[in-house]
Parts: C-alpha cells; structure tokens; sequence
C-alpha cells in the first residue's frame, strides 16, 4: 500500500513533461506540414490535463481502493506509450528537417503516417475511457485528502533509550560554542540526514542536557518548534512566541514580530527548529529578523533532511549524522523488542536471529525501533523467522512511522527530481552509483531538459543529482569517495513509486517480467539463458536493458537476444552489451532502433560496426571503450549530428577516424582521435569540436604531413579540455615537421595535464614550460629520444606531478629548465610527486636532487648541469 500513496505523485510530474513535448514547436510544426490529424493531438492533450486534475484525489483513495489503484496503473501505461509516440513523432520531424526532401508524401499513402494515426487513436481510447471512469470511482478535480500527516515532535525525550549518539551530542555542543560570530548575532547549527536516523532525538538529548547548557552557555530561555513541511512564517513565529510568553493572540505579522523582538531583547536563548523544510531564502530572512535581537551567543539547531536548507540557515558547517553500527542498532532493538513478558532463556534463543533482523536496519535507528515494537513480547522462534525474511518496507507499511518518515521526503521532491529518483529502482541494492555514468543514463532516458542557453543538460543532470544527494537520497559509498549508494529503504522506497514499470532482476529471481515494464536491469551470470527474456516477445515498450554486476571471466549472451530480441524493441533508449565476450557483430537491424540514445559495447569482442548504426539519429552516447578486436569505425559516423559522447579508449586497433568526424559538433567527449596515414580524417576536423571537455588523446602524430592541419584543429580554443595527450610513433622521419606540429597544437591554458610521448623533434617549442599555463597540474614527458634541451618546466606555477622518461639525447640541463631569465620566482614551487626514470647519470647526478629529493640519481645519459639554483 505504501506504493500507492506516492504513485500519483510521480504520475503527475510524469504527464507535465509529455504535455510540455506536446506544445513543443517541432512536434506542432511537424503535425501541420505532414498534415497528421492535428484534432487527435489537440483531443489528447485536453484529456491529459482533464486526466492530470484528478491525480491529487486519486493519489490517495488508491491507497484503499483497488480499483483506483488499477485506473492509475493503467494511465501509468497510457502515459508511457503516448511519450513513446511523441518521441517518434519528434524523431521523424527533426530528421526530416535535416535533409533535403525530393517528394512529398501524400498522407493517406504514408505507412508512417498511418502506424501514427492508429498508435494515436488507440491512446486517446484508452485515456478518454480512464478518464470517463471519474464519477463510477468518484474521483474530483483539485482535490486531495493529505495522507502524509505526522505527529508533531517534542523537546520531550528519553535520553536512557538512547544508543551511539553520545559522540554525536558532543559533536553538536562544539559547534554550539564554535564562535560563529555571524554579522547578525544568532548561531545555527544545521543538523542533516535522511529521514528516520535520529536528528530529532539528538536534538532532545542537547535540548534536554540542562546541566551542561548551564554550565557552558546560561541560556535564559529554551524554546522548541515542530517546524515541518510547512514553513509559513508567521506560524512559526507565533509558535516561538507563545512558547516564550504561554499566550499569543497577536493576529498580524508585522504585530507579531515586534511582540517577540520585545520578548527575546538582551536574552540569551536556545531555539530548536525541529523538520525543517523550507528552501526560500526570503522567508528564512523573515523569521530570522525578530531572533537576531537576543544577547550575544544566542543559538539555533535546525534538523533538517536537506543540505540546501542547511547551508541557507546554517552559520556552521553542517553536521551530517551518520547511521547507527549494527551494534548500536542491536541495543536500541532489543530496548524495544524484550519486554517482560520474554524469559532470559527466550532472549538467548531468539539474540541471534535478532542480529540478523538488526542488519536489514542498516542502522537505521528508527526502523530498529518501529521493528523492535512489532515484535515486543514475541517469544515464537517462527515469528521471528518471519519477519528476518520479509521485506523491511512490507513489515511496516501499515506503521505510522518508517512509511510516512521516508514518503514525505519523496512526497516534496520537485517534480523533475521524482522521475530520476524512480529510475534508479533499476539498480539493485547495494549498487555504486558514478554521478557520470547516472547522468548519461537520466539524459538518454529523456530525464533531463533540453539545452537551453549555456547550460548542458550533463551539467542540468548533475544539479539533479547533487539536490537529491543534498536531500538524502544517496549518501556516499564507503568503499569510494567517488561512488554513492542508497539506503535500503530509499532503494525500497524507489521501488515501490516505480513498481511496474522498472525492475532489477537478480540471479537467483524468478525469471517472470511484468508487460508494464519499462526499465530492466539484471544480475548477469556466466551464461545468461535466452527464457530470462522471453516476456519482451510479447511486448515491445523496454526502454532500458543493461545487464550489471560481471563477476566472471567469460559471461556470454545468447546470440538470439541481442541479434534477433533486441533489435524488435523499437521504443529501447538504452542498451548495453557491454562486457560480453561472445559479440563480435551486431546485425544490421539495430538501425532500426530510431529512439535508442545510448549505446554501451565496451570490453566486448566486436570486429565491426554495421553502417546501419548511422542511422541512430537519436544517439547521445556511444561506449566502445577496450573494444580489442575492433579495427575500424563506421563510415557515415559523421551522420551520428546529436552524438555528444564517443569512448573509444584502450581501443587499440583502430587504424583512423573516419571522414567527416568534423560534423559531429555536439560532442563533449571523445576519449581519442587516431590519424590515418593519408586517409581518414584530418586533424584539421578537430577544429569544428569546439565543446571537447575532459581528456582527448591524439595518437599518430606523425602522420600529420602540413604543420597547418595542426593549426586548424585550434587546440587554443579548446578551453573546456582537462587533459591532452599527443602520441608519436617511435619511428621519426622528419624532426623538423614534428617541432613545427607541435608547436601548432598549442592548447588553451586552462589546460590540467599534458602527456607528450614519442615526440621526435631536437627541441619544445616556446609554448611548453611558459607560465602563462598555470592550471597545469600534472606533465608527462616520455621517450622524446632526440630531443637535446628539456623546457623551462621550473616556471609552472600549480605543477604538482612531473614525469620525465627516456631523454638519451640530453646532455646538460642548465638553468633554463628551472626558470628563464628574466624570472625570480621560485621554481617548482608546488611540485609533490615525480618520476625520472628510464636514463643513466654518468656523472654528478640529476641537479633536482638538490631540490627536491635525496633519492633522485641516474637519469639523464651524459649530461653535465651548470648554475643550478640553490
């Protein structure tokens, strides 16, 4: 039950974004010039909105009415396919934009305009029937009983039932008296974490500790105020008030405030504003106003589940509260769970499935608490056993706490940030999320807004991510700073909002797929059996198919899935075969895939690519990375206009880039770009690909034959590169073209990292080493054997990492390699780390080691110093 409660919800901000497609100039500018039957349009769309009134009323009688439940599931359905077609509608209409035309076609005779027409019929049925069934369900527009009520929170509480939190009190009383000397007199310590981990009890057990507040701070007043999601200004005013004065018939806000600047003058206080929710700056500044008038060294705790509501009334650092060990939790349960009614004996028998029980708490105090009480003075092994194998989510929806803790969080999402959070019921518990990797995933998924202005929707997507980390949706992986993980009750709760329509399938699941679904994701094995997916032979509206969790060296997928299945799921977005040792080609049909956006074949076994994938006008991503035996790319590549990220790193085999790579002008990431000799594209292509960011490596210099190609490919505008690699061959046949290409591919300075490699010429050009780049963090500089001079690197200003590998050619490093000579800055100033290997000192040793490190010895062959700086 609890899935229905929030299942309008997320329906809603599901029919907002088809009804925007809907009004979008394309689809309206298309619908008129193919002459489609613009009235069915116009009827849909008048049926969505009639339908999107009652979602409010029908998102809480589901709750206890099956067949509204049913009805919401089925516009679920409708509203997924009606996207389906919009999306194919707004492919054919770009497309068609895109080319010259040479005919029209005549409507009646258009097998596309046809399937279009008929496709439209059939959804427009389905939700004027749904739409019909409002008086027999009893369903209003506008209105909605609230469901997500809870009970007012207290200062009162028991610190003797509290577990693990001392540390966490001390914690927050340093923050207390940190001087936080703030322009306006108040400090407020912000307290954040998701719902149900404890911020109201730490704030009681600091509220109720009036020895030390005594001791270190003399409050004259305490005052708590259940703020909650509701954060009307002169409410809680007045709450603060009246709890100052006992009485408040003040009835105007402007009244109001005078009244509590009055009360709190000159004195000292303690406020606790316990769940708050509000993000608008503005009210905050309101509240605050009165407040700022007490003494010196007045204090504010604020307990919150959103950073952002932290960080525009904290005065602090936020602090974030952390989940109980499972030994903690173990406490806290059992306070709950033995009662007197159990013997010590029955305690001693049912401990170790208790333990088990308290692990599915991932330390979550207040599900050990809510599942503690469900089993209080329950002595049967049995039960026990029940509730160690039930879904935590299912044991307490009917509870009036877990439920409603972690459904108000969802509940209040903006509606752009439900349909991301939903999608990631796809993963399965315990998965790492990359922010990258997620973003790529919602952008392909039509999750995230078209570009608009200077912001991409890559960086739109890590907006969305970073507010529902700061929320408390994701916490940080353990394992790696860089990776995030769910709670498993967020990851329930995930599911419950997105059940039907997405699904994790894991190895040891029934192998039974709903018709509803959209997103599939499963545990690969080593051999994945082709009855695992026979259920998309009955439908065609997978969305996303992406196999997780590899854990064997050879994992095979059988060919009839991914050469005669998949190519049929003509609504796919996303599609992965990533890691699959058996591929080795895809059959020309997965052309046919028109909406597919993202597409992963990396560490897979493919030989070639078919021309057909260049007609994945939607394509977005493209992963090829470690593609071993692939040779060669498409020919057409460049028909790929909307592609904005191609990986083909560690794809070492590939011998050029195809012609006209230039035409892909949206790309933002393309991991290496490799130089046919005589044929393929020219580096000169690279200068339409202004938008490049991260790293791009250059391999096969040496056949750029006219330094002016260089030139063309405008490496100086490239301003959003992090890092560039440029590859020579060893084999060197004109060092004074090398000097001149090099000197061409100058980069932008905000350049970070620069590897140079196998670079054949006697000298670097002026650009190197010049301290005009002084983003530069990490140089490379690796088997450059003929060059007799190293660059003054001593004047790059951020330089912290600097690999010098394999200069035979070097035979004195003088003072120009520290600085020029017109500089009287200290040279490598920031450097941390280095590596000089590969070369022989036959003399005095390197003259860095005065510099740097006692360790640093054979590396140059043959050379002499002179005027080493001190």
């Amino acid at each position: 039950m609890a899935a229905e409660l929030v299942g309008g919800a997320f329906l809603s901000s599901f029919l907002q974004v088809l009804l925007d497609r809907m009004a979008s100039r394309d689809v309206i500018d298309f619908i008129r010039g193919e002459r489609l039957d613009r009235q069915l349009f116009q009827k849909l769309e008048a049926t969505l909105l009639s339908v999107n009134a009652l979602l409010d009323d029908a998102e809480g009688k589901q709750i206890v009415n099956h067949n509204v439940k049913k009805w919401v599931n089925e516009l679920k359905d409708a509203v997924y396919d009606a996207e389906d077609l919009l999306d194919e509608v707004a492919t054919e209409a770009e497309f068609q934009t895109s080319r010259t035309r040479v005919w029209n076609f005549i409507s009646s005779l258009n097998p596309f305009h046809k399937r279009i027409e008929s496709k439209l019929k059939d959804i427009l049925e389905r939700v004027e029937y749904l739409e019909r069934q409002k008086d027999i369900l009893s369903l209003r527009e506008g209105f909605g009983e609230k469901y997500l009520r809870k009970l007012p929170t207290t200062s009162l509480g028991d610190e003797s039932s509290v577990y693990g939190r001392a540390d966490d009190k001390e914690a927050i009383m340093k923050l207390l008296l940190s001087d936080d000397s703030s322009s306006d007199g108040v400090g407020v310590v912000p307290i954040v974490g998701m719902g149900g981990i404890g911020k109201t009890t730490l704030a009681q057990i600091v509220y109720n500790d009036d020895s030390k507040l005594k001791q270190l701070f003399n409050f004259d007043l305490k005052i708590w105020v259940c703020v909650s999601e509701n954060f009307d200004v002169f409410r809680v005013a007045k709450a603060i008030l009246e709890a100052v004065t006992s009485s408040c018939e003040v009835g105007e806000l402007n009244l109001l405030q005078v009244k509590l600047t009055e009360c709190l003058m000159g004195k000292k206080f303690l406020l606790v504003l316990d769940d708050v929710w509000n993000e608008n700056y503005v009210h905050w500044e309101a509240l605050k106003r009165p407040l700022t008038h007490g003494a010196q060294g007045s204090k504010i705790i604020v307990t919150t589940r959103n950073e952002s509501v932290a960080s525009i009334m904290g005065t602090v650092p936020s602090y974030h509260l952390k989940q109980l060990t499972d030994e903690q939790c173990w406490l806290l349960f059992s306070n709950h769970a033995f009662g007197n009614a159990i013997s010590s004996v029955q305690v001693k028998n049912l401990e170790t499935i208790g333990k088990e029980i308290v692990k599915k708490c991932r330390g979550l105090p207040l599900a050990a608490k809510t599942v503690g009480g469900l089993l209080r003075s329950k002595g049967d092994v049995t039960e026990w056993h029940n509730v160690l194998e039930s879904n935590m989510w299912d044991l307490s929806y009917d509870d009036d706490n877990i439920v409603p803790a972690l459904l108000l969080s969802y509940h209040y999402l903006p509606s752009h940030l439900k349909r991301c959070f939903a999608y990631c019921a796809m993963f399965p518990k315990d998965y790492d999320f990359e922010i990258k990797n997620l973003v790529l995933l919602w952008m392909a998924e039509g999750l995230l807004p078209q570009p608009r202005g200077k912001k991409r929707p890559e960086e739109v997507g890590v907006e969305y991510f970073n507010n529902l980390l700061s929320r408390s949706f994701f916490q940080q992986s353990s394992g790696n700073r860089k990776h995030f993980v769910m709670h498993d009750l967020i990851h329930d709760l995930a599911k419950f909002v997105s059940k039907g329509f997405c699904l994790s399938l894991e190895a040891n699941n029934s192998n039974e797929i709903p018709k509803t679904i959209r997103h599939f994701s499963f545990a690969r094995t080593v051999y994945d059996e082709s009855q695992m997916f026979n259920a998309f032979q009955e439908t065609k509206c997978l969305r996303t198919f992406l196999p997780l969790k590899p854990f064997f060296w050879v994992e095979i997928l059988p060919y009839r899935v991914y050469h005669d299945l998949l190519p049929t799921l003509n609504c796919l977005r996303v599609l992965s075969l990533s890691k699959y040792d058996n591929i080795t080609e895809l059959p020309s049909s997965i052309g046919d895939l028109k909406l597919l956006r993202y597409l992963d074949l990396s560490f897979t076994a493919i030989e070639r690519l078919p021309e057909s994938i260049c007609a994945l006008y939607n394509l977005l991503t493209l992963l090829l990375a470690d593609c071993g035996s692939l040779n060669q790319l498409p020919n057409q590549m460049g028909r790929l206009t909307n592609l904005r990220h191609l990986d083909i790193s560690g794809t070492l085999r590939l011998e050029e880039m195809p012609l006209q790579m230039s035409r892909l002008t949206n790309l933002q990431t393309l991991s290496a770009f490799v130089l046919g000799n005589l044929t393929g594209s020219s580096i000169s292509e690279l200068g339409e690909l202004q938008q490049l960011r991260g790293t791009l490596s250059i391999f096969n210099l040496q056949n750029v034959v006219n330094p002016r190609d260089a030139l063309e490919a405008k490496f100086k505008d490239k301003e959003y590169l992090d890092e560039l690699i440029l590859k020579w061959s060893d084999h060197t046949l004109d060092t004074s073209t090398e000097r001149d290409v090099l000197s061409k591919l100058q980069p932008h300075t905000n350049l970070k990292r620069l590897s140079i490699e196998c670079y054949g010429g006697t000298k670097f050009p002026d650009w190197l080493g010049d301290c005009s780049f002084s983003n530069i963090v990490s140089l490379r500089l690796s088997h450059c054997k003929y060059c007799f001079f190293l660059p003054p690197l001593g004047q790059l200003p951020s330089l912290k990492e600097l690999f010098i590998i394999g200069f035979d050619a070097v035979e004195r490093v003088g003072l120009e390699f520290y600085r020029n000579s017109l500089s009287t800055v200290k040279p490598f100033r920031c450097l941390k780390f280095y590596g000089l290997r590969g070369c022989w000192s036959g003399r005095n040793g390197f003259p860095l080691k005065k510099m740097l490190r006692k360790d640093i010895s054979h590396v140059f062959k043959n050379f002499i110093y002179e005027n080493v700086p001190s």
